[in-house]
């Protein structure tokens, strides 16, 4: 892969990757979160996120990122 000419080093390219997963984390809790508000069901919760529905309710299920914390 070739560098974008950005100008950035492997340090600053891995911290912006770093931040951009965490604020994907963040945007895909906030959308479960008002897909919950809106009783979806966590089968369609894991159709929209590619993954069934066990998967995002492990993965997602508020009770369970309060004990990730």
């Amino acid at each position: 892969m070739a560098a974008s000419g950005a100008g950035l080093g492997p340090d600053d390219a891995f911290a912006a990757v770093i931040s951009l997963r965490r604020r994907a984390n963040q945007l895909e809790r906030q959308a479960v979160d008002l897909a919950l508000e809106e009783k979806w069901t966590w089968a369609q919760i894991g159709q929209a996120l590619g993954m069934t529905a066990q998967a995002a309710h492990k993965r997602l299920a508020p009770a369970r990122r309060t004990e990730l914390r």
